[in-house]
């Protein structure tokens, strides 16, 4: 089954409040290796004029993955998840994520299309604070094998 272009441009509601924390910071820094002292030293990152720990740039996922989930799974979209691999993933920063943000997305569905008899659908979350700052927009890609 195709995937319904028709759900192109539809909005889900904003995710739950995400708390940035320092130790999340500091154990998705450590999980990918980013050894930069900007996300483990909090001294080391107000000297270089942050407030906080600076989250790295694909810390980002975290946030809009569940938000993300809501569109993939939607019934009227009709992606079979079974036959999906992640086909790519990027960010739009307006400022880096540091400890102490309380952040929410709001996940949408970017394009529906088709290549080499596979659904392809992209994902966009934007994220901002509880107050209304935008902080980034990430677009996630997902390929959907489709059944013979």
């Amino acid at each position: 089954m195709a995937l319904n272009p028709d759900l192109v441009g539809r909005s889900y509601p904003p995710s739950p409040v995400y708390q940035v924390g320092r130790e999340k910071v500091r154990e998705f820094a450590r999980a990918i290796g980013e050894s930069s002292p900007l996300s483990s030293d909090v001294d080391a990152a107000r000297a270089a004029g942050y407030p906080d720990l600076v989250a790295p740039p694909t810390f980002a996922i975290i946030v809009s993955f569940e938000a993300g989930r809501q569109a993939a799974f939607d019934p009227e979209l009709g992606l079979d998840y079974t036959r999906v691999v992640h086909g790519e993933q990027s960010f739009e920063y307006i400022r880096p994520i540091v400890a102490g943000d309380e952040l929410v997305c709001t996940a949408s569905i970017h394009a529906v299309r088709e290549a080499a008899g596979n659904d392809i659908l992209t994902t966009r979350g934007d994220i901002s604070t509880v107050s209304g700052e935008p902080v980034c927009t990430t677009y996630s890609v997902l390929v959907s094998r489709r059944a013979e």
